[in-house]
């Protein structure tokens, strides 16, 4: 058992100075001082007013890397599990993205399960940026049905060069096969999509909403902070019932684009609900800079401890509370992609979490009830009595 003492317990709700008791790699007990006796040993850490606060949960991560736009060369490497960890991420949902082909689903099933046997959470969307979609079984149902990992759909290409360019009814369509087989599969389902930098934007979700029975609340666009114009437009689907995803990072691609933080910022200024906000950090994929002629100029690499530093500068550079701040990367994820027991600090929950200082700067990590990264002298050890 674990017995984390006089925490600020933010989860993400701010609930004030709080014990929290891990047993079994689930969280037990939230609230007021307690004192713990039995015959079993007890791990007692004094966090003395330090930030806690659920795991992050990063929902866009190319865990077998991404890239390879400029040739073999310019693939980028998969992900470590430290590089997760000492971010404070410890739920990651991983996809494939422009290179369906040679990274395939069976390697992304296989480095997802590698992660969880090393100590995270896991989780994988089915298919990939083309039409069509690369799955384990065949079919995006059967995917979505029987394969506990697969939570959603994606992620797929709108508005981009590099995309099949899919017509309102194919995705219409996509849509509507995912939806059904969330619901046989008690799954989120959503259909993630990578958004260009195209003309076209986000119309084509519009119009999939308005000429057909299938909400915006299917789809999740992400990277929508790329440019100004894609940025503003989010702001209005997400008032409409869609889920926005923000892309910590992202305004190192290009001299148009948005922080993430100063996305969240203007869309809740805007009058955009919160829940239906999140950030991820495109971690390991490739971030390419094309010329007008779409042909490849440069390439970058995501990095999961952006997710970290749009939270920090939420914050700091634009007063975002620290529990909406965090929601974004805990528990929206959590509800949206229905990732039980998952994003928050609540008994009954498994036990992710993030232990930060005043800074918001990572101390420790616990994933799933094991320590993950510890700093200094964070913890001492209990004595434990035997019950008479």
């Amino acid at each position: 058992m674990i017995h984390l003492r006089n925490a600020r317990v933010f989860a993400p709700e701010d609930l004030g100075i709080c014990d929290v008791l891990i047993e079994s790699g689930k969280i037990i007990y939230v609230g007021k001082s307690c004192k713990v006796d039995g015959p079993f040993p007890i791990e007692e850490v004094e966090l003395d007013g330090a930030y806690l606060c659920p795991g992050f949960i990063d929902q866009h991560v190319h865990i077998t890397g991404g890239g390879g736009e400029g040739g073999p060369e310019t693939a980028t490497p998969e992900i470590m599990l430290t590089d997760l960890t000492k971010n404070g991420i410890t739920t990651v949902i991983g996809c494939l993205g422009t290179d369906g082909i040679t990274r395939s689903m069976a390697r992304l099933y296989s480095k997802a399960r590698a992660l969880e046997i090393e100590g995270i959470s896991t989780y994988i969307f089915t298919g990939a940026y083309q039409f069509p979609l690369p799955t384990l079984t065949g079919s995006i149902q059967t995917d979505l049905i029987f394969i506990d990992k697969v939570v959603g759909v994606g992620e797929v290409a709108i508005s981009d060069h590099r995309a099949s360019h899919a017509s309102c009814a194919k995705l219409a369509r996509l849509a509507g096969e995912a939806r059904v087989a969330a619901m046989i599969g008690k799954k989120g389902g959503k259909v993630h999509l990578h958004v260009g930098d195209g003309p076209r934007g986000l119309k084509v979700l519009f119009r999939v909403a308005n000429l057909t029975d299938v909400p915006l609340s299917q789809f999740q666009p992400t990277h929508l902070n790329r440019c100004r114009r894609l940025m503003e437009e989010s702001i209005e689907f997400a008032k409409s019932g869609g889920y926005c995803d923000y892309t910590a990072g992202e305004d190192k691609a290009g001299v148009d684009a948005v922080t993430a933080a100063q996305a969240v910022y203007e869309a809740l200024k805007a009058g955009a609900p919160l829940e239906n906000i999140t950030i991820s950090s495109d971690g390991n994929g490739s971030i390419p800079i094309f010329d007008s002629c779409k042909r490849l100029v440069g390439m970058g690499i995501g990095r999961v401890s952006s997710l970290l530093e749009s939270v920090k500068a939420m914050v700091f550079k634009y007063d975002i509370p620290l529990d909406m701040a965090l929601a974004t990367v805990t528990k929206n994820p959590a509800v949206i992609h229905r990732l039980e027991n998952k994003g928050k600090i609540k008994e009954g929950y498994d036990a992710d979490l993030v232990v930060l200082d005043e800074k918001l700067n990572v101390k420790s990590v616990i994933a799933k009830g094991r320590w993950m990264v510890r700093e200094g002298k964070i913890q001492v050890f209990g004595t434990y009595e035997l019950c008479q």
